[in-house]
């Protein structure tokens, strides 16, 4: 793809405004102003999550603990769903095998660096990572095919990594590519755009121009008319640049970064030569509807399904993520995009509100719960919202009959297995490779090379069917706690583990379950830098019974199926470790 250099190459510089660091000099800022505001994460917890703000006869609930979970892309054909972690570099597919609305099944199913936009046609598969576009054929059981790299010079990311995708009603496929800066004259000319591909990676042109970073967009179910919620400029001010929802056209312009809002020109940086700032506003389309400054959106879905009442239908909905830069705080919230009956929007309203905590705290001024990425409608008309920031994937429903039942374990009470099984506590667990309420390796870490360590048990009594190990570590932010490793059906007359297991091994006929990664193997501790001393719980317990579970279960799956089982035994060993910076 051939590059369009428009201005000189321009970089942030420490305070925030653009610096030219190579040929003419670029026009800075003289009245830059922004709030840097810290909002401070906090934990998810059961009481805050039945705080949250809905419509009446709405209810959000826990419907999968995941690491980082941004899009979320639903297969309409059986309803499978995947979700793309970007810190990860996968994607992971959900399944609610029993129809309970929560997730019993998580499993990686593709790996690339920086996986991002997920878009499903027919029985294929697309995901984009900053440079590089990958196909694959979707399996009947949900995993893919052989996978094929369709394109690999996409923009580079620059300010704004975070590719989006999905397919048009031609047929083709939009993909957004956000600005590479805050606020500078681009030297790619497919950087801040809407792309517009075939569905094998060919014929690929700029779309629309001048746009910050649209990544959520749709078409509306009525009237088809394409749709774009942008990113407003950073630095000027608290309620400048307002967040934009332009209707996006081929062949025009949306302003950035010369013109924002209604028209209004930035002082910085200066157009091409051959254009004033004048003839670039009169070359730009102004936004239809505008939103607060800084609310951040990311994936917007039309509403299409018949659970919601009928008032909802064709409204879009879109994940605020928040702001860092604004005073008071905006965003962290699910907000309703309403559209009149010509299919234009005109308003834009809360329909998730809580997130962000008022001074949690005495030293913390503002606080939040999450931080929201993602939102998909699911076949029977139920929402997915996903927070990148506490791994949660939420489910909204509306009505009695389509709430969750509830966890016959409690799994939502956080705490780890052995605190919630009631069973003698007779089984002793050792290790060679770390002792009780010692320090796990770094080897053994997710910091090291990863490796499971050897466990050995003893005092399984007689009648043991089946043995599971859940290792958990509870002082975990979010989810609490962070579920690490699973394996289940492990041979009654088996009294130990090897080290070093391999993803997705059978061992000692037992099965790996899906951990926090989605991963069906064992994730080491991997702990921030947070002063703590994690304890991570290597779980054993003695079942009456082989449990029945779906390939790649997950610990919800495992605890419901604990529960209906009789546990006749359980111990576990404790081993810690604590990330150190130096």
């Amino acid at each position: 793809m051939k590059s369009h250099l428009l201005s000189p190459l321009a970089v942030i510089g420490a305070s925030g405004l653009f610096v030219a660091i190579a040929g003419a000099a670029v026009t800075v800022q003289s009245n830059s102003t922004s709030n840097v505001v810290e909002v401070t994460p906090e934990e998810t917890t059961p009481q805050r999550i039945a705080n949250l703000k809905l419509p009446a006869g709405f209810t959000i609930t826990k419907f999968a603990e995941l690491q980082n979970p941004r899009m979320i892309a639903v297969n309409p054909k059986n309803g499978d769903i995947y979700i793309s972690q970007r810190y990860e570099g996968t994607v992971t597919l959900l399944k609610d095998t029993n129809h309970d609305g929560r997730a019993d099944v998580q499993k990686v199913i593709f790996t690339r660096k920086m996986a991002h936009g997920i878009a499903i046609k027919g029985d294929q598969m697309y995901v984009t990572t900053i440079r590089d576009l990958y196909r694959a054929p979707i399996k009947t059981d949900g995993t893919l095919g052989a996978t094929t790299q369709i394109a690999n010079d996409l923009p580079d990311a620059g300010q704004h990594p975070n590719r989006t995708m999905n397919f048009g009603p031609d047929g083709r496929l939009y993909l957004s590519v956000g600005s590479t800066t805050n606020a500078a004259n681009e030297q790619n000319e497919e950087s801040a755009t809407i792309l517009q591909f075939d569905g094998n990676g060919r014929n690929r042109r700029v779309f629309a121009s001048g746009l910050r970073n649209t990544i959520g967009f749709g078409w509306h179910p009525t009237t088809k008319r394409f749709w774009g919620w942008d990113h407003g400029i950073d630095t000027l001010g608290d309620n400048e640049s307002k967040e934009e929802i332009n209707e996006l056209k081929y062949g025009k312009r949306y302003g950035w970064p010369f013109v924002y809002e209604d028209g209004k020109l930035i002082s910085h940086p200066a157009p091409p030569p051959a254009f004033t700032r004048e003839d670039w506003r009169k070359m730009t389309t102004n936004p239809t509807l505008m939103h607060t400054a800084h609310s951040a959106g990311l994936q917007m879905t039309f509403y299409t399904g018949n659970q919601f009442p009928a008032e909802y239908r064709n409204d879009a909905f879109i994940a605020l993520r928040g702001s860092w830069n604004r005073n008071p705080p905006s965003g962290y919230q699910l907000a309703r995009i309403h559209f009149d009956k010509a299919g234009k929007p005109v308003s834009v309203t809360p329909f998730v509100s809580g997130f962000l905590l008022d001074q949690p705290s005495p030293k913390v001024r503002w606080g939040h719960f999450a931080r929201l990425a993602g939102v998909a409608q699911l076949p029977d008309g139920s929402l997915l919202l996903s927070d990148d920031t506490n791994n949660t994937v939420y489910r909204i429903a509306y009505g009695a009959k389509n709430t969750p039942r509830p966890m016959v374990a409690a799994i939502d009470a956080r705490k780890i297995a052995f605190d919630l099984v009631k069973a003698p506590n007779t089984i002793r667990v050792t290790s060679s490779t770390f002792s009780n309420g010692g320090t796990i390796p770094t080897s053994s870490t997710a910091y090291g090379n990863n490796i499971s360590p050897d466990l050995r048990w003893t005092g399984a009594p007689a009648g043991t069917k089946s043995v599971v190990l859940i290792m958990d570590d509870p002082i975990a932010r979010s989810p609490k706690p962070a579920n690490h490793w699973l394996i289940a059906n492990i041979s009654p007359t088996a009294t130990s583990l090897p080290k070093g297991i391999k993803p997705n091994a059978m061992v000692a006929g037992g099965m790996q379950g899906g951990n926090l990664l989605g991963q069906t193997a064992y994730f080491g501790p991997k702990p921030p830098a947070d002063g703590l001393d994690h304890m991570y719980h290597y779980q054993v317990f003695a079942l009456d019974r082989k449990l029945e579970l779906p390939s790649g279960y997950n610990r919800i799956a495992l605890f419901d199926a604990m529960a209906k089982a009789k546990v006749l035994a359980k111990g576990q060993l404790v081993g810690r470790y604590e990330r150190k910076l130096f």
